[in-house]
């Protein structure tokens, strides 16, 4: 057969310790076009595998050292080798159990022999045509995490300016006339409500990736609850609903992320009130049920069909909607509560009698049954004071002018920086306690200038935040290996900063 253009870069690794059988596959597919390269064993296979990254794998089975069966195992749970296709092949195997053995265990085909010429390589061209599809699959989702990274990014600049200008209105005028101080509230209420939305297209890409990191502590249901409600409160409010909250007297204690546990129940809430009609019942309960915690969210809403429970939880999945509002949100979160409550160990589940019959999410996690260690003496923060001497550096003015301004109003005394050189100009002249980097500067990266700061004599002596547009757990990490103390995403979350002896937005 004449060698084609689209095969000519596949490589083929054949692997067989029967050297008469290596040579006659081999022979098959070099005169088909294809580039192969050969091994006699198991151990030879994953190193040829992991050396050279063959495009497909031609795998007997029946191997002197590692069964191929065990071969291709390991290959499919290995990070560099994933993605390579395997085609299992074997005189002996030669079962319908053996088949779906190999299958089960990654193989992408299996083929007993002896193999007729023309069905191996046409079953080669079928592998590489799939694995062809797959790749592009694979860019394709790797521009969509791009893409999210960066809308994330340029809508949390804007949000930034947003937030801290209304809490320096708050700040300069905090008692104005009812109508002024709600037109406040809604523009907060708003804010925090386009953070969440851009904080769920992150979490999409997390989902797809399996990169949702969690913070683990020690929890109190009742916490992550209240801290729920209080979330939800405006929306359940607004809507006229009626909520009822039935909590255990004594407090139950689950092992998890408080933030994760907390965005779990106030999303199951929010969900609650957007798809029951005004006027509506809400009621959540929590209770023990032997190891477990059983959390209950019923609602009198508009109900969920029959054919659509079982894909209610799937991303931007959405099942019907209110008579009285449109089609709103993303639908992204139940499949973030799915998502959340499987990473916690915990199992998730919805009952619904049919459309307009109201719904019932129940939430199962395992309780930490562990007795709580007697608390620690409350310390003293160390970096907590009165007036303090900041930096801060962005190239969005608005940002940074307005930050300065309600930290100055604060009683600290601040200088602005829009550039990477102008941070290590004032930096130097100031030597400040605290400085809030930008990581999107135009004359330079802010890990750039991270790594200038940390080589000025007064290196040690200030605090180092990057507040940034990126947010995603990999920028954290990145933010940190470069000398940065706290990673903080925008716009500033007022609460975190108390951390820093900073208390805003009061």
């Amino acid at each position: 057969m004449p060698q084609t253009n689209a095969y000519q870069d596949a490589l083929i690794l054949n692997v067989d310790d029967s050297d008469g059988a290596r040579y006659a596959k081999t022979r098959i597919l070099t005169r088909a076009g294809f580039t192969v390269i050969e091994a006699s064993s198991g151990g030879e296979a994953l190193v040829r595998a992991r050396a050279d990254r063959p495009s497909l794998i031609l795998l007997d089975v029946k191997l002197p050292d590692i069964n191929g069966l065990e071969v291709c195992r390991q290959l499919k749970e290995g990070e560099e080798t994933n993605t390579i296709l395997i085609l299992q092949t074997s005189a002996s195997f030669i079962g319908t159990a053996d088949k779906i053995r190999a299958l089960d265990g990654g193989a992408d085909n299996y083929l007993v022999e002896p193999i007729e010429p023309d069905e191996l390589v046409a079953n080669v061209k079928a592998l590489l045509r799939l694995g062809r599809v797959e790749r592009e699959l694979r860019e394709v989702d790797r521009r969509k995490d791009e893409f999210l990274a960066t809308l994330a990014h340029e809508l949390r600049n804007p949000l930034g300016p947003i937030r801290t200008a209304l809490a320096l209105l708050c700040k300069l005028d905090p008692d104005v006339p009812a109508v002024q101080d709600n037109a406040r509230r809604t523009i907060g209420r708003h804010t925090d409500h386009l953070v969440r939305l851009v904080d769920d297209l992150l979490d999409v890409s997390r989902i797809s990736q399996g990169k949702i990191s969690l913070q683990w502590a020690r929890v109190s249901v009742a916490g992550f609850v209240g801290s729920a409600l209080e979330t939800s409160s405006h929306m359940i409010t607004t809507r006229g609903h009626t909520l009822s909250v039935d909590l255990p007297e004594d407090d139950l204690w689950v092992r998890g992320d408080p933030v994760r546990l907390s965005q779990i129940v106030s999303n199951l809430l929010l969900n609650a009130a957007k798809f029951t009609p005004p006027g509506g019942v809400i009621g959540l309960s929590a209770q023990r049920a032997g190891d477990n915690v059983i959390l209950r969210l019923a609602d009198n809403g508009i109900g969920i069909a029959a054919d659509s429970i079982d894909a209610i939880f799937g991303l931007f999945a959405q099942s019907g909607h209110a008579p009285d509002r449109v089609q709103d949100g993303l639908g992204i979160g139940l499949s973030l509560v799915r998502n959340l409550v499987e990473l916690h160990g915990g199992q998730v589940s919805v009952n619904s009698s049919g459309v307009g019959q109201g719904s019932t999410f129940e939430i199962v996690l395992p309780l930490d049954l562990a007795e709580a260690s007697p608390a620690a003496p409350a310390a003293a923060d160390a970096r907590a004071s009165t007036a303090k001497r900041i930096v801060v550096v962005d190239d969005n003015e608005d940002a940074a002018d307005t930050l300065a301004e309600l930290l100055e109003l604060d009683g600290h005394v601040v200088q602005t920086a829009y550039t990477g050189a102008q941070a290590i100009e004032r930096v130097q002249d100031l030597q400040p306690d605290l400085v809030f980097l930008d990581i999107g500067l135009p004359d330079m990266s802010g890990y750039e200038v991270a790594g200038k700061l940390r080589q000025l004599p007064i290196a040690q002596t200030f605090v180092l935040v990057a507040l940034t547009g990126y947010g995603q757990e990999h920028d954290r990490r990145a933010a940190l290996d470069a000398g940065f103390n706290e990673h903080f995403a925008k716009p500033v979350d007022f609460g975190k900063l108390a951390s820093l002896g900073i208390h805003l937005g009061k």
